[in-house]
Protein backbone atom coordinates (compact mmCIF):
# COMPACT_ATOMS: atom_id res chain seq x y z
CA UNK A 1 0.00 0.00 0.00
CA UNK A 2 1.61 3.32 -0.52
CA UNK A 3 2.15 5.90 1.83
CA UNK A 4 -0.26 8.86 1.76
CA UNK A 5 1.39 12.11 1.35
CA UNK A 6 0.85 15.62 2.32
CA UNK A 7 -0.12 17.71 -0.70
CA UNK A 8 2.09 20.62 0.23
CA UNK A 9 4.56 22.13 2.92
CA UNK A 10 2.44 24.96 4.21
CA UNK A 11 -0.15 21.55 4.79
CA UNK A 12 2.93 19.93 6.83
CA UNK A 13 4.32 23.18 9.05
CA UNK A 14 0.38 24.04 10.16
CA UNK A 15 -0.20 20.33 11.07
CA UNK A 16 3.24 20.40 12.82
CA UNK A 17 2.25 23.00 14.32
CA UNK A 18 -0.96 22.29 14.92
CA UNK A 19 0.17 19.33 17.03
CA UNK A 20 2.47 21.25 18.87
CA UNK A 21 0.58 23.96 19.66
CA UNK A 22 -2.16 22.94 22.22
CA UNK A 23 -3.70 23.60 25.23
CA UNK A 24 -0.15 24.09 26.85
CA UNK A 25 0.57 27.33 24.89
CA UNK A 26 -2.45 29.39 25.34
CA UNK A 27 -3.51 27.67 28.69
CA UNK A 28 -0.39 26.38 30.29
CA UNK A 29 1.96 28.90 29.18
CA UNK A 30 0.64 32.39 30.32
CA UNK A 31 -0.37 31.29 34.10
CA UNK A 32 3.03 29.42 34.30
CA UNK A 33 5.17 32.83 33.13
CA UNK A 34 2.97 34.55 35.48
CA UNK A 35 3.99 32.35 38.14
CA UNK A 36 7.93 32.08 36.89
CA UNK A 37 8.07 35.89 37.24
CA UNK A 38 6.98 37.43 33.49
CA UNK A 39 9.76 38.99 31.06
CA UNK A 40 12.46 36.47 32.49
CA UNK A 41 10.61 33.10 32.43
CA UNK A 42 9.65 34.51 28.59
CA UNK A 43 13.59 35.16 27.43
CA UNK A 44 14.70 31.83 28.89
CA UNK A 45 12.01 29.60 27.64
CA UNK A 46 13.06 31.11 24.36
CA UNK A 47 16.58 30.20 24.74
CA UNK A 48 15.97 26.60 25.68
CA UNK A 49 13.44 26.17 23.05
CA UNK A 50 16.34 27.11 20.56
CA UNK A 51 18.58 24.40 22.37
CA UNK A 52 16.45 21.94 23.32
CA UNK A 53 13.60 21.78 21.43
CA UNK A 54 15.01 22.43 17.79
CA UNK A 55 17.47 19.26 17.57
CA UNK A 56 14.61 16.67 19.37
CA UNK A 57 12.33 17.78 16.73
CA UNK A 58 14.84 17.38 13.93
CA UNK A 59 15.76 14.18 15.50
CA UNK A 60 11.76 13.22 15.02
CA UNK A 61 11.54 14.67 11.45
CA UNK A 62 14.32 13.01 10.11
CA UNK A 63 13.48 9.27 11.77
CA UNK A 64 9.81 9.61 10.09
CA UNK A 65 11.11 10.80 6.75
CA UNK A 66 14.03 8.43 6.40
CA UNK A 67 11.77 5.46 7.09
CA UNK A 68 8.73 6.74 5.52
CA UNK A 69 6.43 4.91 8.22
CA UNK A 70 4.36 5.26 11.82
CA UNK A 71 7.05 5.30 14.73
CA UNK A 72 6.41 1.30 15.55
CA UNK A 73 7.59 0.63 12.07
CA UNK A 74 9.97 3.39 11.53
CA UNK A 75 12.53 1.81 13.85
CA UNK A 76 12.36 -1.55 12.56
CA UNK A 77 13.72 0.08 9.29
CA UNK A 78 15.81 1.81 10.79
CA UNK A 79 17.55 -0.30 13.38
CA UNK A 80 20.21 -2.74 12.97
CA UNK A 81 19.07 -6.13 12.68
CA UNK A 82 19.10 -7.64 16.13
CA UNK A 83 18.37 -4.36 18.04
CA UNK A 84 15.25 -3.78 19.89
CA UNK A 85 14.78 0.37 19.21
CA UNK A 86 11.20 -0.63 17.89
CA UNK A 87 9.88 -1.41 21.58
CA UNK A 88 10.32 2.29 22.29
CA UNK A 89 7.73 2.41 19.19
CA UNK A 90 4.98 0.69 21.28
CA UNK A 91 5.35 2.76 23.43
CA UNK A 92 4.96 6.44 21.40
CA UNK A 93 1.79 4.62 20.81
CA UNK A 94 0.54 4.03 24.65
CA UNK A 95 1.68 7.60 25.21
CA UNK A 96 -0.41 9.37 22.23
CA UNK A 97 -3.31 7.71 23.51
CA UNK A 98 -2.37 8.43 27.26
CA UNK A 99 -2.55 11.99 25.85
CA UNK A 100 -5.98 11.82 24.16
CA UNK A 101 -7.45 10.13 27.15
CA UNK A 102 -7.35 14.12 28.96
CA UNK A 103 -6.97 16.21 26.29
CA UNK A 104 -10.75 14.78 24.84
CA UNK A 105 -12.03 16.31 28.10
CA UNK A 106 -10.07 19.57 28.02
CA UNK A 107 -10.98 20.14 24.31
CA UNK A 108 -14.80 19.24 25.48
CA UNK A 109 -14.33 22.09 28.36
CA UNK A 110 -12.91 24.72 25.36
CA UNK A 111 -16.20 24.09 23.21
CA UNK A 112 -18.50 24.03 26.59
CA UNK A 113 -17.09 27.36 27.41
CA UNK A 114 -17.02 28.66 23.34
CA UNK A 115 -21.04 27.47 23.95
CA UNK A 116 -21.38 29.47 26.89
CA UNK A 117 -19.75 32.29 26.52
CA UNK A 118 -21.61 32.49 22.89
CA UNK A 119 -25.42 31.97 23.87
CA UNK A 120 -24.78 34.53 27.09
CA UNK A 121 -24.93 32.20 29.82
CA UNK A 122 -22.00 33.62 31.44
CA UNK A 123 -23.19 37.15 31.28
CA UNK A 124 -24.10 39.19 34.44
CA UNK A 125 -22.93 36.56 36.35
CA UNK A 126 -20.37 37.71 39.70
CA UNK A 127 -16.90 35.98 39.88
CA UNK A 128 -18.16 33.52 42.64
CA UNK A 129 -20.91 32.60 39.98
CA UNK A 130 -18.61 32.30 37.25
CA UNK A 131 -16.31 29.99 39.05
CA UNK A 132 -19.46 28.28 40.02
CA UNK A 133 -20.25 27.33 36.19
CA UNK A 134 -16.68 25.42 35.97
CA UNK A 135 -17.60 23.81 39.66
CA UNK A 136 -21.23 22.48 37.78
CA UNK A 137 -19.76 21.73 34.58
CA UNK A 138 -16.85 19.62 36.09
CA UNK A 139 -19.91 18.11 38.57
CA UNK A 140 -21.81 16.75 35.58
CA UNK A 141 -20.94 13.59 33.59
CA UNK A 142 -23.65 14.26 30.83
CA UNK A 143 -22.43 17.41 29.88
CA UNK A 144 -18.82 16.08 30.14
CA UNK A 145 -19.94 13.10 28.01
CA UNK A 146 -21.65 15.13 25.28
CA UNK A 147 -18.62 17.48 24.44
CA UNK A 148 -16.07 14.84 24.74
CA UNK A 149 -18.15 12.13 22.62
CA UNK A 150 -18.26 15.62 19.93
CA UNK A 151 -14.57 15.81 20.14
CA UNK A 152 -14.05 12.33 19.06
CA UNK A 153 -16.62 11.52 16.43
CA UNK A 154 -15.37 14.92 14.72
CA UNK A 155 -12.00 13.12 14.71
CA UNK A 156 -13.22 10.11 13.58
CA UNK A 157 -14.45 11.85 10.59
CA UNK A 158 -11.72 14.09 9.41
CA UNK A 159 -9.36 11.52 10.03
CA UNK A 160 -11.49 8.79 7.80
CA UNK A 161 -11.75 11.54 4.64
CA UNK A 162 -7.89 11.06 4.44
CA UNK A 163 -4.82 12.89 5.07
CA UNK A 164 -4.80 15.33 2.24
CA UNK A 165 -8.54 16.13 1.94
CA UNK A 166 -9.51 15.55 5.59
CA UNK A 167 -7.01 16.05 7.87
CA UNK A 168 -4.62 18.39 5.80
CA UNK A 169 -7.13 20.73 4.53
CA UNK A 170 -9.29 21.19 8.15
CA UNK A 171 -5.84 21.56 10.10
CA UNK A 172 -4.97 24.50 7.28
CA UNK A 173 -8.43 26.00 7.84
CA UNK A 174 -8.61 26.08 11.67
CA UNK A 175 -5.09 27.16 11.82
CA UNK A 176 -5.56 30.25 9.86
CA UNK A 177 -8.30 30.90 11.48
CA UNK A 178 -6.67 30.40 14.48
CA UNK A 179 -3.71 32.75 14.00
CA UNK A 180 -6.38 35.36 12.51
CA UNK A 181 -8.58 35.20 15.73
CA UNK A 182 -5.23 35.43 17.98
CA UNK A 183 -4.11 38.71 16.12
CA UNK A 184 -7.40 40.23 16.35
CA UNK A 185 -7.76 39.62 20.03
CA UNK A 186 -3.98 40.38 21.39
CA UNK A 187 -4.84 43.84 19.39
CA UNK A 188 -7.63 44.79 21.10
CA UNK A 189 -5.94 43.79 24.56
CA UNK A 190 -3.55 46.50 24.05
CA UNK A 191 -6.00 48.97 23.87
CA UNK A 192 -6.91 47.84 27.44
CA UNK A 193 -6.60 50.27 30.59
CA UNK A 194 -3.85 48.26 32.25
CA UNK A 195 -2.48 47.13 28.99
CA UNK A 196 1.51 48.81 29.60
CA UNK A 197 1.68 47.69 32.74
CA UNK A 198 0.36 43.88 31.62
CA UNK A 199 3.11 43.72 28.24
CA UNK A 200 6.26 45.09 30.65
CA UNK A 201 5.33 42.25 33.29
CA UNK A 202 5.12 39.81 30.55
CA UNK A 203 8.37 41.21 27.78
CA UNK A 204 10.44 43.10 30.07
CA UNK A 205 12.91 40.55 32.30
CA UNK A 206 13.08 41.84 35.83
CA UNK A 207 15.82 39.90 37.20
CA UNK A 208 14.58 41.11 40.88
CA UNK A 209 11.46 39.53 40.12
CA UNK A 210 13.04 36.62 39.21
CA UNK A 211 14.69 36.32 42.38
CA UNK A 212 11.81 36.70 44.73
CA UNK A 213 10.61 33.58 42.83
CA UNK A 214 13.58 31.63 42.82
CA UNK A 215 16.27 31.73 40.14
CA UNK A 216 16.40 27.55 39.92
CA UNK A 217 12.29 27.54 40.06
CA UNK A 218 12.30 29.57 36.73
CA UNK A 219 14.95 28.07 34.70
CA UNK A 220 13.59 24.54 35.63
CA UNK A 221 9.70 25.73 34.54
CA UNK A 222 11.24 27.78 31.44
CA UNK A 223 12.87 24.41 30.66
CA UNK A 224 10.17 21.85 31.22
CA UNK A 225 7.78 24.44 29.06
CA UNK A 226 10.25 24.98 26.14
CA UNK A 227 10.45 20.96 26.21
CA UNK A 228 6.67 20.38 26.70
CA UNK A 229 5.30 22.65 24.48
CA UNK A 230 6.79 20.74 21.35
CA UNK A 231 4.72 16.97 22.30
CA UNK A 232 8.46 15.68 21.41
CA UNK A 233 8.94 11.63 22.31
CA UNK A 234 6.16 10.01 21.39
CA UNK A 235 6.87 10.04 17.62
CA UNK A 236 3.96 12.88 16.97
CA UNK A 237 6.59 14.82 14.94
CA UNK A 238 7.50 11.53 13.95
CA UNK A 239 4.77 10.81 11.70
CA UNK A 240 4.50 14.07 9.59
CA UNK A 241 7.88 13.91 8.77
CA UNK A 242 6.70 10.65 7.50
CA UNK A 243 4.64 12.32 4.82
CA UNK A 244 6.87 15.18 3.27
CA UNK A 245 9.44 15.02 0.57
CA UNK A 246 12.86 15.80 0.66
CA UNK A 247 13.32 19.20 -0.46
CA UNK A 248 14.00 20.89 2.42
CA UNK A 249 16.58 20.17 5.20
CA UNK A 250 14.89 19.60 8.20
CA UNK A 251 16.26 21.79 10.75
CA UNK A 252 14.76 24.86 8.63
CA UNK A 253 11.55 22.57 9.08
CA UNK A 254 11.56 22.37 12.84
CA UNK A 255 12.46 26.48 13.17
CA UNK A 256 9.43 27.48 10.92
CA UNK A 257 7.46 25.09 13.38
CA UNK A 258 9.16 26.53 16.50
CA UNK A 259 8.55 29.80 15.30
CA UNK A 260 4.76 29.13 14.76
CA UNK A 261 5.06 27.44 18.18
CA UNK A 262 6.48 30.45 20.02
CA UNK A 263 4.07 33.11 18.33
CA UNK A 264 1.01 31.05 19.59
CA UNK A 265 2.07 31.10 23.12
CA UNK A 266 3.38 35.03 22.90
CA UNK A 267 -0.14 36.01 21.33
CA UNK A 268 -1.68 34.28 24.10
CA UNK A 269 0.28 36.15 27.02
CA UNK A 270 -0.68 39.15 24.98
CA UNK A 271 -4.10 38.39 25.43
CA UNK A 272 -4.21 38.09 29.05
CA UNK A 273 -1.67 39.38 30.43
CA UNK A 274 -3.03 43.70 29.77
CA UNK A 275 -6.80 41.88 30.38
CA UNK A 276 -5.05 40.66 34.37
CA UNK A 277 -4.10 43.86 35.06
CA UNK A 278 -6.74 46.29 33.29
CA UNK A 279 -9.03 44.07 35.91
CA UNK A 280 -6.90 43.48 38.52
CA UNK A 281 -6.82 39.57 38.04
CA UNK A 282 -3.89 37.75 39.78
CA UNK A 283 -1.07 36.77 36.80
CA UNK A 284 -0.20 33.86 39.52
CA UNK A 285 -4.02 32.21 39.54
CA UNK A 286 -2.68 29.26 37.80
CA UNK A 287 -5.01 27.13 35.87
CA UNK A 288 -8.27 28.68 36.92
CA UNK A 289 -7.37 31.34 34.78
CA UNK A 290 -8.74 30.43 31.52
CA UNK A 291 -12.16 29.50 33.08
CA UNK A 292 -12.92 31.02 36.52
CA UNK A 293 -11.13 34.72 36.26
CA UNK A 294 -11.19 35.31 32.41
CA UNK A 295 -14.81 35.13 31.84
CA UNK A 296 -15.28 37.66 34.41
CA UNK A 297 -13.09 40.06 32.21
CA UNK A 298 -15.06 39.72 29.33
CA UNK A 299 -18.25 40.18 31.38
CA UNK A 300 -16.70 43.75 32.45
CA UNK A 301 -15.67 44.37 28.58
CA UNK A 302 -17.52 46.46 26.15
CA UNK A 303 -19.13 43.58 23.21
CA UNK A 304 -17.65 41.37 26.19
CA UNK A 305 -19.84 38.21 24.57
CA UNK A 306 -18.16 38.89 21.51
CA UNK A 307 -14.56 38.72 22.87
CA UNK A 308 -15.40 36.15 24.95
CA UNK A 309 -16.26 33.48 22.13
CA UNK A 310 -13.67 34.77 20.00
CA UNK A 311 -11.39 33.92 22.48
CA UNK A 312 -12.82 29.85 23.55
CA UNK A 313 -13.25 29.60 20.00
CA UNK A 314 -9.64 30.48 19.07
CA UNK A 315 -8.83 28.25 22.35
CA UNK A 316 -11.15 25.47 21.03
CA UNK A 317 -9.15 25.36 17.48
CA UNK A 318 -5.81 25.43 19.93
CA UNK A 319 -7.03 21.89 21.58
CA UNK A 320 -8.80 20.65 18.44
CA UNK A 321 -5.30 20.90 16.58
CA UNK A 322 -3.74 18.93 18.82
CA UNK A 323 -6.08 16.05 19.05
CA UNK A 324 -6.86 15.75 15.44
CA UNK A 325 -2.81 15.68 15.08
CA UNK A 326 -2.44 12.82 17.69
CA UNK A 327 -5.60 10.48 16.48
CA UNK A 328 -4.01 11.12 13.18
CA UNK A 329 -0.81 9.33 14.71
CA UNK A 330 -2.87 6.38 16.14
CA UNK A 331 -4.53 6.09 13.01
CA UNK A 332 -1.44 5.10 11.15
CA UNK A 333 0.59 2.95 13.57
CA UNK A 334 -2.45 1.05 14.06
CA UNK A 335 -3.45 0.69 10.74
CA UNK A 336 0.32 0.11 10.31
CA UNK A 337 0.24 -2.95 12.67
CA UNK A 338 -2.94 -4.28 11.45
CA UNK A 339 -3.26 -3.54 8.31
CA UNK A 340 -6.74 -2.43 8.12
CA UNK A 341 -7.92 0.53 5.80
CA UNK A 342 -8.20 3.92 6.96
CA UNK A 343 -12.04 4.21 7.13
CA UNK A 344 -12.22 0.63 9.66
CA UNK A 345 -8.64 2.10 11.45
CA UNK A 346 -10.54 5.83 12.55
CA UNK A 347 -13.14 3.80 13.48
CA UNK A 348 -11.75 1.19 16.08
CA UNK A 349 -9.87 4.06 17.25
CA UNK A 350 -12.48 6.26 18.04
CA UNK A 351 -14.54 3.43 20.19
CA UNK A 352 -11.03 2.37 22.19
CA UNK A 353 -10.92 6.46 22.36
CA UNK A 354 -14.08 6.71 23.67
CA UNK A 355 -14.03 4.24 26.57
CA UNK A 356 -10.51 5.38 27.23
CA UNK A 357 -11.70 8.99 28.18
CA UNK A 358 -13.64 8.40 30.45
CA UNK A 359 -11.60 7.62 33.68
CA UNK A 360 -10.48 11.24 33.22
CA UNK A 361 -14.23 12.40 32.77
CA UNK A 362 -15.56 10.77 35.80
CA UNK A 363 -12.63 11.39 37.85
CA UNK A 364 -14.28 14.80 38.77
CA UNK A 365 -17.54 13.51 39.80
CA UNK A 366 -18.56 9.67 40.21
CA UNK A 367 -14.90 8.00 40.37
CA UNK A 368 -13.79 11.49 42.43
CA UNK A 369 -12.29 9.11 45.17
CA UNK A 370 -10.14 7.17 42.73
CA UNK A 371 -6.51 8.94 43.19
CA UNK A 372 -4.21 6.34 40.81
CA UNK A 373 -0.76 8.02 41.35
CA UNK A 374 0.30 9.85 44.17
CA UNK A 375 -3.23 10.90 45.34
CA UNK A 376 -4.12 12.93 42.29
CA UNK A 377 -6.84 12.86 40.19
CA UNK A 378 -6.93 11.04 37.01
CA UNK A 379 -6.13 13.78 34.82
CA UNK A 380 -3.17 14.92 36.90
CA UNK A 381 -2.13 10.87 37.01
CA UNK A 382 -2.86 10.24 33.47
CA UNK A 383 -0.68 13.92 32.72
CA UNK A 384 1.89 13.04 34.50
CA UNK A 385 2.42 9.83 32.57
CA UNK A 386 2.58 11.47 29.33
CA UNK A 387 4.67 14.54 30.92
CA UNK A 388 6.67 13.79 33.64
CA UNK A 389 7.35 10.25 31.67
CA UNK A 390 6.85 9.55 28.14
CA UNK A 391 7.70 12.34 26.71
CA UNK A 392 11.58 12.98 28.21
CA UNK A 393 12.46 9.49 28.32
CA UNK A 394 11.05 9.13 24.40
CA UNK A 395 12.88 12.65 23.24
CA UNK A 396 16.05 10.67 25.71
CA UNK A 397 15.73 7.59 23.23
CA UNK A 398 15.09 9.80 19.69
CA UNK A 399 18.33 11.29 20.87
CA UNK A 400 20.81 8.19 21.50
CA UNK A 401 18.91 6.04 18.35
CA UNK A 402 19.90 9.15 16.30
CA UNK A 403 23.55 10.74 17.76
CA UNK A 404 24.95 6.97 18.36
CA UNK A 405 26.58 3.99 17.01
CA UNK A 406 23.90 2.03 19.15
CA UNK A 407 20.92 3.08 17.05
CA UNK A 408 20.75 4.52 13.68
CA UNK A 409 23.92 6.78 14.03
CA UNK A 410 25.09 10.49 14.02
CA UNK A 411 26.14 9.84 10.15
CA UNK A 412 22.56 8.48 9.05
CA UNK A 413 20.72 10.96 11.04
CA UNK A 414 23.02 13.99 9.83
CA UNK A 415 22.08 12.77 5.85
CA UNK A 416 19.03 12.79 6.30
CA UNK A 417 18.20 16.22 7.89
CA UNK A 418 20.54 17.95 6.09
CA UNK A 419 18.73 16.54 2.33
CA UNK A 420 17.36 19.37 0.71
CA UNK A 421 17.54 23.32 0.74
CA UNK A 422 17.53 25.46 3.91
CA UNK A 423 19.30 25.28 7.33
CA UNK A 424 21.47 22.66 7.77
CA UNK A 425 22.85 20.83 10.82
CA UNK A 426 26.68 21.73 11.51
CA UNK A 427 29.13 18.52 11.85
CA UNK A 428 30.52 20.01 15.06
CA UNK A 429 27.09 19.96 16.93
CA UNK A 430 27.71 16.46 17.70
CA UNK A 431 29.76 17.22 21.24
CA UNK A 432 26.48 18.74 21.64
CA UNK A 433 23.97 16.81 20.62
CA UNK A 434 25.28 13.66 21.67
CA UNK A 435 26.52 14.65 25.22
CA UNK A 436 24.88 17.89 26.79
CA UNK A 437 20.89 16.92 25.27
CA UNK A 438 20.82 14.31 26.70
CA UNK A 439 21.89 15.55 29.96
CA UNK A 440 19.78 17.87 29.89
CA UNK A 441 16.60 16.09 29.24
CA UNK A 442 17.73 13.93 32.01
CA UNK A 443 17.63 16.90 34.53
CA UNK A 444 14.38 17.85 32.99
CA UNK A 445 13.04 13.83 33.73
CA UNK A 446 14.48 13.97 37.34
CA UNK A 447 13.26 17.38 38.17
CA UNK A 448 9.52 16.26 37.10
CA UNK A 449 9.73 13.32 39.05
CA UNK A 450 10.83 14.67 42.00
CA UNK A 451 8.67 17.80 41.99
CA UNK A 452 5.45 15.66 40.99
CA UNK A 453 5.87 13.19 44.47
CA UNK A 454 7.04 16.20 46.70
CA UNK A 455 4.23 18.71 45.85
Amino acid sequence: MERETLKSRLGFILLSAGCAIGIGNVWKFPYIAGQGGGGAFVLFYLIFLVILGLPIMTMEFAVGRASRKSPVRAYQALEKPGQKWHIHGYFTLIGCYLLMMFYTTVAGWMLHYFYMTAVGKLAGLNAEQVAGKFTEMLASPATMTFWMVFVVVVSILVCAKGLQSGLERVTKGMMIALLLIMVVLAVNSLFMPGAKEGLSFFLVPDFARMQEVGVVNTLVSAMNQAFFTLSLGIGAMAIFGSYIDKDHALAGESVRVCALDTLVALCSGLIIFPACFSYGVDVKSGPALIFMTLPNVFNNLPAGRFWGSLFFLFMTFAAYSTVLAVFENIVSCVSELTGLSRKKTCLVCGIALFLLSLPCLLGYNLWSNFRPIAGRDVLDSEDFLVSNLLLPLGSLLFIIFCTTRYGWGWENFLAEANEGKGLKIAKWLRPYMTYVLPVIVGIILIFGLYNFFAA
